[in-house]
This record gives C-alpha cells, structure tokens and sequence, in this order.
C-alpha cells in the first residue's frame, strides 16, 4: 500500500511538472483543452486623424549673447543677479576704475598742450604774413611757420583721438547690458581679474520673447514632410512637449535652420519658433517637438492593441470558431495614444484590444465586442 500511494504521488508531480513546461512554452499538453480567454474586440473602421511624429529638441532664446570685459581690471561691483531679467543699457558690472580715469586726465592734460601749441604756431603764422608781403622776411620762413601750424593742428587731432580711446575705456569699466533678457550664471566674484582674454564670460544674457527650438529630422523625413506640406499648409505649424509632459499652450512656427544634409548623420537641422510671452521656456531648455499631419479615412488602433516583438508589429483578430490569428502589421505613425495603420490589416476586421499578452495564434477566446 506505502509503495502504490508513493507512485500515485510521484505521477501526480511529474504531471504537474509537464503542466507548468507546456504553460511557460505557450502550449498545452496533450489531452488537456486551454481554457479561452475573455477578450473585448473592436470593429475596425476608417476615420478622419492626424499623424503625429516627435523629434528631441534644444531650446534656445533668439538672442544669445556672451558678456565680456572690454578692459583689465579688478572686478569692483556686481548690480545684478544669477536670473534676473535685465534691460538693454542696464550696469551689470564694474572694473575698478582709477587707472582708466589717470588715463582720461593724463589725455586731457595733453591735449590742452597740443591745443596751446597750436595757438602758438597759428600766431606765428599770422606774424610772419604781413613781413612776408612788406618782403621784410622771405617766404621761406612763412613756409615754416604754416608747417609748424599743421604739425601743431595734427598734435591736437592726435591728442583728442587719445582722449576719446582713454574715455572709452573708462567707460568700459562699467558693463552695460547689450540687450534685454535674463541673466546667467555669474562665475566671477568681487575682486577677480577679469580680462578680454578670458575663455569664461562675466555672463550670458538670453532674449526669451520668442524663442528657437532646434531639432532633427531624418532625410527621408524631410523629403515625405515637404511633400506632404504642400497639400497640408497646417504641417507648418507645431506643437512642443515641455520637459514636464504637458503640451505647451503657443503653437510655433516651423523653419529651416540649415539649408544641406548632415552627412555624417543623414539628417537636416530645423528650428520652430514659440511666443513666449510668460517666460515659460528657458535658454537650454529640452523639449520635443510635434510635427502632425492630416490623413482623410485612415484606420487607426489603440496603442494597447498592438504587440511589440523586435521592432515588429502584430495584433489578433479574430478567425472562424472564436479563434484569433496573429497578423503582422505595419505603423504609419502615431495620433494620441493610437497608432495609424499603414497595412496588414482591414476595414471590418474585429481586433483585441486587451489580454493580448495571454493571447497566441490559434488561442481560443470569448469575446465581447466594444466600442472605442
């Protein structure tokens, strides 16, 4: 009795065992019926959509300016700060001074010695010219006297020409906004060298009125886009994806940001310009760009219909005695969460659209017929 209860259990594990093989290779042993699965189907049907293709983009502002120092100094003052918005004209920055205001002085100082020379040579000149009519002197020494004039009138155009470069640099001292926009990040601190030379600028400033969002798009695409734009004047404009999900409230509008092919990336570059006017997208910023198209009586399917194995496309629907058949299909592109099929399938074809992961070719199944 102990033996037969010993084999009667160990048949009863190697049944199970052979159970549990067959069920993870999507198969039923032999002798034993799969149990069908409850699944809801849709009824294909041709509608009105839009294809939507989505491409990675930078966001810039449409003016993106590097401020640096024009002269050598020690920095003094700092009147802004990392993210302030500033206007054109606005102090930013100032270089300790002192230097370039002895410069101003020392140029000033010898100008009105070149401007006294001058006076002097001009007497001279108004001196010698009636000595030269009454032949008193000889015009020899009139001569002389207009030349020592223009060297004089030179001194003073030399002079002045260095008083306008010693005021220029004085002015420099203090960096003024270029245009209006909204500060970077700011390196320097109180009290650090600054040069021209310096590889790092003082900041940035950004434009953000508008702003420039910078993508890709394959060649192929680009030939199927500007294509399909002359029949579809709306593929102009497009949407963005913040970096939050969300779709941003402006449309853009579309344009070329290069007028050849990438070769070594077999794309061409692209920009679409967004409003935005509260400041909602920053300078180097991320987003993706959304370029849709308009496609009369397309066939469409939810996302969650579709099964994915190696980048390959397949769905179920249903056959003769409640069966399903697996069929390849091929996507077009994407409208919200369906996809747009281009073909291996047809209108009227009843297609599952859940429990697809408990579904193979030829699995039996109770279905239920929705509307979506």
């Amino acid at each position: 009795m102990v033996q037969k209860h010993t084999k009667e259990k160990g048949a009863y594990w190697l049944i199970l065992a052979v159970s549990l093989v067959f069920a993870a290779c999507g198969q039923a042993p032999q002798g034993y019926e799969v149990q069908p699965v409850n699944t809801d189907f849709i009824t294909l049907g041709l509608a009105d959509a839009a294809i939507e293709k989505r491409y990675p983009g930078m966001i810039e502002g449409t003016v993106n300016v590097e401020v640096k120092a024009q002269v050598t100094g020690y920095l003094e003052a700092i009147y802004v700060k990392e993210g302030d918005y500033v206007t054109k004209g606005q102090s930013l920055f100032k270089i300790k001074g002192d230097v370039f205001n002895e410069q101003v002085n020392n140029s000033q100082a010898t100008l009105k010695s070149a401007l006294a020379a001058q006076a002097t040579a001009k007497i001279e000149v108004e001196k010698i010219k009636p000595l030269v009519a009454g032949k008193v002197v000889s015009d020899i020494q009139l001569k002389t006297a207009e030349a020592n004039y223009d060297a004089a009138t030179a001194q003073v155009a030399q002079a002045k020409a260095a008083l306008g470069s010693s005021q220029i640099n004085a002015d420099f001292a203090v960096i003024k906004a270029p245009v209006s926009g909204y500060i970077g990040r700011i390196p320097n601190r109180i009290g650090n060298l600054v040069t021209p030379a310096d590889p790092t600028p003082l900041t940035t400033l950004s434009e953000i009125d508008q702003v420039f969002v910078y993508f890709s798009m394959s060649e192929a695409d680009f030939i199927a886009f500007n294509k399909d734009r002359k029949t579809d004047a709306g593929m102009n404009s497009v949407s963005l994806i913040t970096a939050d999900g969300e779709t941003y409230a402006h449309k853009g509008k579309l344009e070329l940001a290069s007028g050849n092919i990438e070769r070594s990336t077999g794309s061409i570059a692209l920009k679409a310009v967004f409003p935005n006017p509260d400041k909602l997208l920053r300078s180097g910023g991320a987003g993706r760009v959304i370029v849709t198209k308009q496609v009369k009586e397309a066939l469409t399917l939810p996302m969650a219909s579709v099964k994915d194995v190696q980048d390959k496309f397949f769905v179920f629907a249903l056959a003769d005695s409640s069966k399903v058949a697996m069929k390849a299909i091929e996507i077009e592109g994407r409208t919200g969460d369906k996809y747009i099929v281009k073909s291996g399938i047809a209108k009227g074809e009843k297609i599952a659209i859940n429990s697809i992961d408990a579904l193979s070719e030829g699995q039996k199944v109770v279905p239920t017929m929705v509307t979506k």
